[in-house]
Protein backbone atom coordinates (compact mmCIF):
# COMPACT_ATOMS: atom_id res chain seq x y z
CA UNK A 1 0.00 0.00 0.00
CA UNK A 2 1.40 3.39 -1.00
CA UNK A 3 1.46 5.96 1.83
CA UNK A 4 1.30 9.74 1.48
CA UNK A 5 0.96 12.92 3.52
CA UNK A 6 -2.04 15.12 2.83
CA UNK A 7 -3.74 18.36 3.87
CA UNK A 8 -7.46 18.67 4.59
CA UNK A 9 -10.20 18.48 7.21
CA UNK A 10 -9.91 14.78 7.97
CA UNK A 11 -13.62 14.03 7.55
CA UNK A 12 -14.64 10.68 6.08
CA UNK A 13 -15.78 11.18 2.49
CA UNK A 14 -14.00 14.51 2.09
CA UNK A 15 -11.36 15.30 -0.49
CA UNK A 16 -7.82 16.04 0.66
CA UNK A 17 -4.77 17.24 -1.23
CA UNK A 18 -1.52 15.31 -1.30
CA UNK A 19 1.63 17.21 -0.40
CA UNK A 20 3.49 18.58 -3.41
CA UNK A 21 6.32 16.06 -3.07
CA UNK A 22 3.96 13.11 -2.65
CA UNK A 23 1.75 14.26 -5.52
CA UNK A 24 4.76 14.33 -7.81
CA UNK A 25 5.83 10.87 -6.64
CA UNK A 26 2.32 9.42 -7.06
CA UNK A 27 1.87 10.74 -10.58
CA UNK A 28 5.34 10.63 -12.12
CA UNK A 29 7.00 7.70 -10.37
CA UNK A 30 4.19 5.39 -9.26
CA UNK A 31 1.91 6.44 -12.15
CA UNK A 32 -1.17 6.01 -9.98
CA UNK A 33 -4.64 6.50 -11.43
CA UNK A 34 -8.00 7.69 -10.04
CA UNK A 35 -9.55 4.87 -8.04
CA UNK A 36 -6.21 3.48 -6.82
CA UNK A 37 -6.07 2.74 -3.10
CA UNK A 38 -3.70 4.60 -0.79
CA UNK A 39 -3.02 5.22 2.88
CA UNK A 40 -2.89 8.85 4.00
CA UNK A 41 -1.46 10.60 7.04
CA UNK A 42 -3.35 13.73 8.05
CA UNK A 43 -2.82 15.77 11.23
CA UNK A 44 -1.49 12.78 13.16
CA UNK A 45 -4.27 10.46 11.96
CA UNK A 46 -4.20 7.59 9.47
CA UNK A 47 -6.81 6.93 6.77
CA UNK A 48 -7.56 4.52 3.99
CA UNK A 49 -8.29 6.48 0.83
CA UNK A 50 -8.54 6.33 -2.93
CA UNK A 51 -7.10 8.66 -5.51
CA UNK A 52 -9.86 10.97 -6.78
CA UNK A 53 -8.22 13.26 -9.31
CA UNK A 54 -4.79 13.82 -10.80
CA UNK A 55 -4.10 17.07 -12.63
CA UNK A 56 -1.17 19.32 -13.38
CA UNK A 57 -2.14 21.35 -10.30
CA UNK A 58 -1.95 18.41 -7.90
CA UNK A 59 -3.46 15.16 -6.66
CA UNK A 60 -6.57 14.79 -4.51
CA UNK A 61 -7.83 11.72 -2.67
CA UNK A 62 -11.09 10.80 -0.95
CA UNK A 63 -10.95 9.57 2.66
CA UNK A 64 -12.73 6.24 3.08
CA UNK A 65 -12.17 5.25 6.71
CA UNK A 66 -9.94 6.07 9.65
CA UNK A 67 -7.36 3.45 10.58
CA UNK A 68 -6.05 2.64 14.08
CA UNK A 69 -3.20 4.80 15.34
CA UNK A 70 0.29 3.34 15.18
CA UNK A 71 1.75 5.79 17.71
CA UNK A 72 3.16 4.72 21.07
CA UNK A 73 1.46 6.06 24.20
CA UNK A 74 4.92 6.33 25.79
CA UNK A 75 6.56 9.43 24.34
CA UNK A 76 10.34 8.98 24.20
CA UNK A 77 12.78 11.71 23.19
CA UNK A 78 16.21 10.42 22.21
CA UNK A 79 19.03 12.86 22.97
CA UNK A 80 21.86 11.50 20.85
CA UNK A 81 25.49 12.52 21.32
CA UNK A 82 26.46 13.66 17.83
CA UNK A 83 28.06 10.75 15.92
CA UNK A 84 29.51 10.54 12.43
CA UNK A 85 27.10 11.34 9.58
CA UNK A 86 26.19 7.84 8.43
CA UNK A 87 25.60 6.67 12.00
CA UNK A 88 23.25 9.57 12.72
CA UNK A 89 21.24 8.80 9.61
CA UNK A 90 20.88 5.17 10.70
CA UNK A 91 19.84 6.22 14.21
CA UNK A 92 17.18 8.59 12.86
CA UNK A 93 15.74 5.99 10.51
CA UNK A 94 15.55 3.23 13.11
CA UNK A 95 14.28 5.53 15.87
CA UNK A 96 11.33 6.33 13.60
CA UNK A 97 10.62 2.65 12.98
CA UNK A 98 10.78 1.83 16.69
CA UNK A 99 8.40 4.65 17.64
CA UNK A 100 10.48 7.48 19.14
CA UNK A 101 8.69 10.83 19.26
CA UNK A 102 11.74 13.01 18.74
CA UNK A 103 15.51 12.86 18.18
CA UNK A 104 17.76 15.68 19.38
CA UNK A 105 21.47 15.61 18.43
CA UNK A 106 23.72 16.89 21.24
CA UNK A 107 27.25 18.28 21.03
CA UNK A 108 29.20 16.62 23.84
CA UNK A 109 32.78 16.85 25.05
CA UNK A 110 34.00 13.70 23.30
CA UNK A 111 32.09 14.09 20.04
CA UNK A 112 34.28 13.36 17.03
CA UNK A 113 32.02 15.50 14.83
CA UNK A 114 31.82 19.25 15.38
CA UNK A 115 29.22 21.19 13.38
CA UNK A 116 28.81 24.91 12.87
CA UNK A 117 25.31 26.36 13.16
CA UNK A 118 25.09 26.54 9.36
CA UNK A 119 26.24 22.95 8.88
CA UNK A 120 23.94 21.80 11.68
CA UNK A 121 20.94 23.36 9.94
CA UNK A 122 21.82 21.60 6.69
CA UNK A 123 22.22 18.28 8.48
CA UNK A 124 18.90 18.77 10.25
CA UNK A 125 17.14 19.17 6.90
CA UNK A 126 18.61 15.90 5.67
CA UNK A 127 17.82 14.06 8.92
CA UNK A 128 14.23 15.30 8.82
CA UNK A 129 13.88 14.10 5.23
CA UNK A 130 15.14 10.66 6.28
CA UNK A 131 12.65 10.69 9.15
CA UNK A 132 9.82 11.61 6.79
CA UNK A 133 10.53 8.71 4.46
CA UNK A 134 10.93 6.31 7.39
CA UNK A 135 7.60 7.49 8.82
CA UNK A 136 5.86 6.64 5.55
CA UNK A 137 7.60 3.28 5.24
CA UNK A 138 6.77 2.25 8.80
CA UNK A 139 3.21 3.61 8.83
CA UNK A 140 3.76 6.23 11.52
CA UNK A 141 0.81 8.58 12.04
CA UNK A 142 2.95 11.36 13.48
CA UNK A 143 6.05 12.77 11.87
CA UNK A 144 9.02 12.18 14.18
CA UNK A 145 10.79 15.49 14.74
CA UNK A 146 14.56 15.79 14.36
CA UNK A 147 16.03 18.93 15.91
CA UNK A 148 19.14 20.86 14.99
CA UNK A 149 22.11 19.99 17.23
CA UNK A 150 22.10 21.56 20.69
CA UNK A 151 24.91 22.29 23.15
CA UNK A 152 25.31 20.36 26.41
CA UNK A 153 23.92 23.18 28.63
CA UNK A 154 20.76 23.16 26.51
CA UNK A 155 20.48 19.41 27.10
CA UNK A 156 20.61 19.93 30.87
CA UNK A 157 17.77 22.44 30.65
CA UNK A 158 15.74 20.15 28.37
CA UNK A 159 16.03 17.16 30.71
CA UNK A 160 14.11 19.05 33.38
CA UNK A 161 11.08 19.34 31.09
CA UNK A 162 10.50 15.57 30.93
CA UNK A 163 8.64 13.38 33.36
CA UNK A 164 11.81 11.31 33.76
CA UNK A 165 15.21 10.94 32.12
CA UNK A 166 17.73 8.11 31.90
CA UNK A 167 21.27 7.81 30.59
CA UNK A 168 22.63 4.36 29.68
CA UNK A 169 26.27 4.35 30.81
CA UNK A 170 28.92 1.65 30.65
CA UNK A 171 29.94 2.32 34.27
CA UNK A 172 26.40 2.08 35.64
CA UNK A 173 25.85 -1.06 37.69
CA UNK A 174 22.89 -2.67 39.38
CA UNK A 175 20.09 -0.51 37.94
CA UNK A 176 18.55 -1.84 34.74
CA UNK A 177 15.71 -0.75 32.47
CA UNK A 178 13.59 -3.44 34.10
CA UNK A 179 14.21 -1.86 37.50
CA UNK A 180 13.36 1.56 36.08
CA UNK A 181 10.08 0.20 34.71
CA UNK A 182 9.17 -1.32 38.07
CA UNK A 183 9.65 2.05 39.75
CA UNK A 184 7.93 4.07 37.00
CA UNK A 185 5.19 1.83 35.54
CA UNK A 186 2.88 4.67 34.48
CA UNK A 187 5.34 7.13 32.98
CA UNK A 188 4.34 8.70 29.65
CA UNK A 189 7.15 11.17 28.82
CA UNK A 190 10.72 9.93 28.96
CA UNK A 191 14.11 11.23 27.83
CA UNK A 192 17.01 8.93 26.91
CA UNK A 193 20.54 10.34 26.62
CA UNK A 194 23.10 8.44 24.55
CA UNK A 195 26.77 9.37 24.37
CA UNK A 196 28.79 9.78 21.15
CA UNK A 197 31.50 7.42 19.85
CA UNK A 198 33.93 8.57 22.53
CA UNK A 199 31.45 8.09 25.34
CA UNK A 200 30.53 10.58 28.06
CA UNK A 201 32.82 12.12 30.63
CA UNK A 202 32.28 11.62 34.37
CA UNK A 203 31.59 15.35 34.63
CA UNK A 204 28.81 15.15 32.02
CA UNK A 205 27.24 12.21 33.82
CA UNK A 206 27.41 14.05 37.16
CA UNK A 207 25.81 17.18 35.70
CA UNK A 208 22.99 15.15 34.14
CA UNK A 209 22.38 13.36 37.44
CA UNK A 210 22.16 16.79 39.04
CA UNK A 211 19.22 17.46 36.72
CA UNK A 212 17.44 14.30 37.86
CA UNK A 213 18.73 11.99 35.13
CA UNK A 214 19.11 8.36 36.28
CA UNK A 215 22.04 6.29 34.99
CA UNK A 216 21.12 2.76 33.88
CA UNK A 217 22.90 -0.29 32.56
CA UNK A 218 22.12 -1.99 29.25
CA UNK A 219 23.96 -5.14 30.30
CA UNK A 220 27.56 -6.30 30.67
CA UNK A 221 28.61 -5.59 27.08
CA UNK A 222 29.69 -2.18 25.78
CA UNK A 223 27.44 -1.04 22.92
CA UNK A 224 28.31 1.28 20.07
CA UNK A 225 26.56 4.65 20.02
CA UNK A 226 24.38 3.61 17.07
CA UNK A 227 23.34 0.46 18.97
CA UNK A 228 22.78 1.79 22.49
CA UNK A 229 19.86 4.11 21.77
CA UNK A 230 18.06 1.59 19.59
CA UNK A 231 18.58 -1.09 22.24
CA UNK A 232 17.12 1.18 24.93
CA UNK A 233 14.15 2.17 22.75
CA UNK A 234 13.35 -1.45 21.93
CA UNK A 235 13.63 -2.63 25.52
CA UNK A 236 11.55 0.22 26.93
CA UNK A 237 8.77 -0.09 24.38
CA UNK A 238 8.66 -3.81 25.14
CA UNK A 239 8.58 -3.27 28.91
CA UNK A 240 5.79 -0.70 28.60
CA UNK A 241 3.67 -2.92 26.36
CA UNK A 242 4.08 -0.88 23.18
CA UNK A 243 5.11 -3.88 21.04
CA UNK A 244 2.02 -5.98 21.72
Amino acid sequence: MHRFYADGLGEIGSLVTLSEEDARHASRVLRMQPGDAAELFLDGRRFSAEIAEMTAEGVTARLISELPSTEATLRITLYQGLPKAEKMELIVQKAVELGAARVVPVAMKRCVVQLSAKDGAKKQERWQKIAREACKQSGRCQMMAVDSPIAFPALLAALKTHEAAIVPWEDARGYSLTAFHREHPDIRDLAIVIGPEGGMSADEIARMKGCGCQSVTLGPRILRTETAGLCALSALFCLYGELE
